[in-house]
C-alpha cells in the first residue's frame, strides 16, 4: 500500500507541476507574397493574456470572446496591435492594415498585411505584444520569403528582429 501511494506521488507531482506553470507566448507568422506584393501576417495570442492586457490598459472589462464583448473591439485591436508592432521594409516605417480577427478556443488570431511592397531587400520587426504585463512573454516570429524561412524569439530583452537579403 505504501508503495502504491508512493508511486502516486511520484507520477502526480511532476504532471502538477507541469499544469501550475503557465505560458506566454504568441506566435507571429509573415509572409511576402511577391506576386500580390504584400506582406501577409497572421499572429496568434492567447485571449486571457490579451484580455488582462487591454483591460489594464482601458481600465474596464472587455469580455473578449464573449457576447458581453465590447462593440468597439476591433478598433481596439488596431490600435493595440499598431503600437505593439512595428514594422520597417527597407529602412521604412510602415503601416500594418488590420483585416480581421478569428477566435479558435483559447487563441485569437489577428490577419494583418501591408501592401504595396515590391521587394524586401530589409526586414525589422518590433513585437512588444504582452511584454508589459507578461515579465516571462516570448513572442515567437516566423518569417517566410521566397524559399527562405527565419524564427526571431522576441522577448521583453530582446524585442527587434532583423534581416538584410541581396537582391
Amino acid at each position: 500500500m505504501v508503495k502504491k501511494k508512493l508511486f502516486f506521488v511520484v507520477l502526480l507531482v511532476p504532471l502538477f507541476a507541469f499544469t501550475l506553470h503557465k505560458y506566454y507566448v504568441s506566435l507571429c507568422e509573415i509572409e511576402y507574397v511577391e506576386e500580390q506584393q504584400s506582406v501577409q501576417i497572421i499572429i496568434g495570442i492567447f485571449i486571457d493574456d490579451l484580455e488582462l492586457t487591454l483591460n489594464n490598459v482601458h481600465n474596464k472589462k472587455l469580455n473578449l470572446a464573449t457576447d458581453d464583448e465590447a462593440n468597439n473591439i476591433d478598433s481596439i485591436y488596431t490600435n493595440y496591435l499598431k503600437e505593439s508592432l512595428k514594422i520597417s521594409i527597407n529602412k521604412n516605417p510602415k503601416v500594418i492594415e488590420y483585416i480581421g480577427k478569428e477566435y479558435d478556443f483559447d487563441i485569437v488570431r489577428f490577419y494583418i498585411e501591408i501592401t504595396d511592397v515590391e521587394n524586401i531587400s530589409s526586414f525589422e520587426i518590433q513585437n512588444t505584444v504582452l511584454i508589459n504585463d507578461f515579465e516571462d512573454q516570448q513572442n515567437i516570429v516566423k518569417f517566410k520569403k521566397d524559399n527562405f524561412y527565419k524564427t526571431f524569439y522576441l522577448s521583453r530583452k530582446n524585442y527587434k528582429g532583423l534581416l538584410n537579403f541581396q537582391l
